[in-house]
């Protein structure tokens, strides 16, 4: 077994609770936002389906500069469309870390701004964080937003107060 396979198997099980709630999104409220400061729904679930072709572009580089000109993804006109961008990102990524061999996999990653050095750590610590922790952070920023316009939640680690296989 290759040292990234646990992390993918982990990665398929919450692409499966991800996926759930990305499905739930009400097209007519992608442009609601719980607070000034916050995204609006829209921008939230794109950023979280777009997180795993994040991963696919950097993870065989030796890392990826923020000051870089990054492309960002359009704000969707329908939920669909987000859960079609997750379901592309997700195959982008399995297809990256397939060629993740152990080698690779404790190589160094670095994250840059220009000249300034944000982190450097073994590759396999950055697609931990970034692909789940990160990716698991934002699925719980959009599950508030949800339980905000009322949305029946799917479950995630356990029964949500809308879904409770042993109730």
């Amino acid at each position: 077994m290759r040292l990234i396979d646990p992390i993918l198997m982990e990665f398929d099980r919450e692409c499966a609770t991800t996926r759930k709630m990305l499905e739930r999104i009400p097209d007519e409220k992608l442009e609601f936002r719980p607070h000034a400061k916050s995204m609006t729904l829209g921008h939230l679930a794109t950023h979280l389906a777009t997180i795993p072709a994040w991963i696919a572009a950097s993870v065989l580089d030796e890392g990826f500069d923020l000051a870089a000109p990054m492309d960002r993804p359009e704000a969707p006109e329908r939920a669909a469309e987000v859960v079609a961008a997750f379901d592309a990102s997700v195959k982008g990524a399995k297809e990256a870390l397939a060629k993740l061999d152990d080698a690779l996999a404790m190589g160094t990653w670095t994250l840059r701004k220009g000249d300034l050095t944000l982190m450097s750590v073994p590759r396999i610590a950055f697609v931990r964080s970034i692909l789940l922790s990160h990716s698991i952070h934002h699925r719980g920023q959009l599950s508030v937003y949800l339980r905000l316009l009322d949305v029946p939640l799917p479950m995630v680690y356990g029964p949500s107060a809308d879904e409770n296989p042993f109730a």
